[in-house]
């Protein structure tokens, strides 16, 4: 196994972040625009920050939220939290103000470090705030040092906000040793000195419960541009020497039809992460021809930010139908309704365990005892099975499954046959109530630029070889695009409203 750049052992993520500060000061930490922070730079500047968070009443425990865009401002931000021994937790700034209102009464911060100009709707008036300007004033500073708070492995590090596609947010926390577990569990994620394009929201376990990762492994974070494109995608893989990039299917697709993108330089580019849908298998092929490197698949979930995965070399069938094997020291179980495992093949509810699991819903102890079983388990809302060579393949939410005269029907399934249509970009299907049957599918697609709109029939005698005929969709709606809820999941709750 490789070793990280980062040498030493740490209790806590402070620890790292010294060690760091000296073994790896002159190695760039973040890109953004024209900005280029070292991770000398970087700490630095989060020492300070924990020194002014201190001053203005800070106290080891206390919850600080952050609410700006991705940025190196967030990344001083979390790292000045977590060095005042505070617990960092990130308001994705697509949250609407009820969402925000319930995340602030659920964990109460008692600062909140929030863009310049009018604090962001949803938080309380009394809210004392650290904005952009004071953050980089702050910056200038004197540093705690080592006067910092000295705080345990078991000490809470960080809360992550769920996509509340299930009703409100919840808050999945993690203490300092599920922050080391990310070191151990990346497998081929990352690799000494990779250089990473960022594309996941700051405030996403993605980011959040990955920054002793980055430290361990030397990782510089490239933050792409906002609204994404892939001309600038196309150019900070060649300007920035890209080794790992993350993008959605369709990003990749738009990435291979720009102009001259075989004669681009990329050949640093060692893996390519598809992300929020599966790829097909011809892009997970081209991709790899003139892209020069191999696609992989990542399964995670807020309460869990490692569980599954592909590896380069496994076919591109394995990656649009799978999302691969458990990562290293993640167990996965597929279970029914009373906790039994199920066999290979059969559909049951996902339970994971490991190192990188959360250790409750914060401030919320009924909920957690719901998730989280006495033996250390996940039982998370995500149906699926293994497949005979040992891959998850995931079949929907616990949630999204409907049943249609007495059958049970998971959307995903069906979901993923309709978007190997060549008429279809997109599709989702969600259940509706109906006379007799009880429910009925109704798929909503949005129709591929290169091929006429389908029909209801074109989908349907699609599906007849691929699917039971109780799984065919029942109703189409045809539509420009998907709606996405803050955290660029399908949000089925406004499809249904649609009805």
């Amino acid at each position: 196994m490789r070793d990280p750049p980062l040498r030493g052992t740490f209790d806590t993520i402070a620890d790292a972040m010294d060690a760091a500060a000296e073994q790896l000061a002159d190695i760039e930490a973040y890109v953004e625009g024209d900005r280029r922070v070292t991770f000398g730079q970087w700490l630095a500047a989060a020492d300070a920050l924990a020194a002014a968070l201190v001053e203005r009443g800070v106290r080891p425990g206390d919850v600080v939220a952050i609410m700006v865009p991705p940025s190196v401002d967030f990344a001083v931000a979390l790292a000045a939290i977590l060095r005042a021994g505070a617990v960092a937790t990130g308001l994705n700034t697509r949250l609407g103000p009820r969402e925000v209102e319930a995340i602030v009464a659920r964990c109460r911060p008692v600062l909140a470090i929030v863009p310049a100009g009018p604090p962001p709707s949803g938080l309380p008036p009394g809210l004392a705030t650290v904005d952009t300007v004071d953050l980089e004033r702050a910056t200038e500073g004197a540093g705690l040092g080592r006067a910092r708070h000295r705080g345990q492995a078991s000490d809470p590090a960080v809360i992550v906000w769920t996509s509340g596609t299930t009703g409100l947010p919840k808050g999945a926390w993690f203490d300092h040793d599920n922050l080391r577990a990310a070191v151990s569990t990346a497998g081929v994620m990352t690799a000494p000195f990779d250089r990473r394009l960022a594309s996941t929201p700051f405030a996403h376990a993605g980011y959040m419960v990955k920054p002793w990762e980055q430290l361990a492994w030397a990782t510089t974070l490239v933050i792409t541009p906002t609204p994404w494109n892939a001309a600038d995608m196309l150019r900070l893989l060649v300007d920035e020497r890209i080794t790992v990039a993350g993008g959605a299917p369709a990003q990749w697709a738009r990435l291979l039809e720009l102009p001259g993108v075989e004669h681009a330089d990329l050949s640093s580019l060692r893996l390519g992460i598809a992300a929020t849908a599966p790829a097909p298998p011809e892009l997970v092929a081209q991709v790899e021809e003139r892209c020069g490197c191999p696609l992989v698949v990542r399964y995670a979930m807020t309460e869990s930010p490692s569980i599954t995965g592909t590896e380069p070399g496994d076919r591109p069938e394995v990656l649009y139908r799978t999302v691969g094997r458990p990562q290293a020291g993640i167990e996965v179980s597929i279970r029914d309704g009373a906790g039994v495992p199920v066999p290979d093949g059969e559909i049951g509810r996902i339970h994971v365990r490991g190192p990188c699991v959360m250790r409750g819903y914060w401030g919320e102890p009924e909920l957690t005892a719901e998730a989280l079983t006495p033996d250390g388990w996940l039982a998370s809302s995500d149906l699926g099975h293994r497949d005979r060579e040992g891959n998850l393949v995931l079949a929907g939410r616990m949630g999204d499954m409907y049943i249609r005269g007495g059958y049970n029907v998971h959307p995903l399934q069906v979901e993923q046959v309709l978007s190997e249509h060549p008429a279809v970009a997109q599709a989702a299907v969600i259940g509706a109530p109906a006379p007799v049957l009880g429910e009925i599918g109704v798929a909503f697609v949005v129709p591929s630029p290169d091929a006429p709109p389908p029909t209801l029939d074109e989908l349907r005698d699609w599906c007849k070889d691929r699917l039971a005929d109780y799984k065919r969709p029942d109703r189409l709606v045809l539509v420009g695009a998907l709606p996405l809820t803050s955290m660029m999941k399908v949000d089925k709750a406004a499809l249904a409203g649609q009805l």
